[in-house]
């Protein structure tokens, strides 16, 4: 298998780097771009889960996404994919992560409670 979709529904993404034009080399400069000539962006992002594991992972999309670090996103057609390559005769592998897009995440409504917290009473 060469893209693996990634679950994001029991995820919470948080952007912990801000956006910045993925390089095709470091030495000319040069910007990756996709196959319709879009920019590609790297963007850093924790991913917790429900018992509180966080990991870090770089994340790359066509497109300036326009979020900021600190705001809770979600990445929309997350997939990873499995590398390795030989680097001056060592073997380096990982996991690299692409997604369609990544938007700033709904806010969830909390209902209002009073001091006590209970919920207001519904008026008929």
């Amino acid at each position: 298998m060469r893209n693996i979709p990634v679950d994001v529904s029991a995820l919470t993404f948080v952007c912990v780097s801000p956006p910045r034009p993925k390089l095709v080399s470091q030495d000319t400069g040069e910007v990756k771009v996709d196959r319709n000539g879009v920019t590609v962006f790297t963007v850093g992002l924790s991913a917790a889960d429900e018992s509180g594991r966080v990991e870090l992972l770089n994340v790359a999309v066509s497109g300036d996404p326009e979020i900021a670090v600190g705001q809770v996103v979600r990445p929309v057609g997350l997939v990873g994919f499995p590398w390795e390559q030989q680097i001056n005769g060592r073997l380096r592998w990982g996991i690299a992560y692409r997604a369609a897009q990544i938007v700033p995440a709904v806010p969830v409504a909390v209902p209002a409670t009073d001091e006590a917290g209970n919920a207001p009473a519904a008026v008929a």
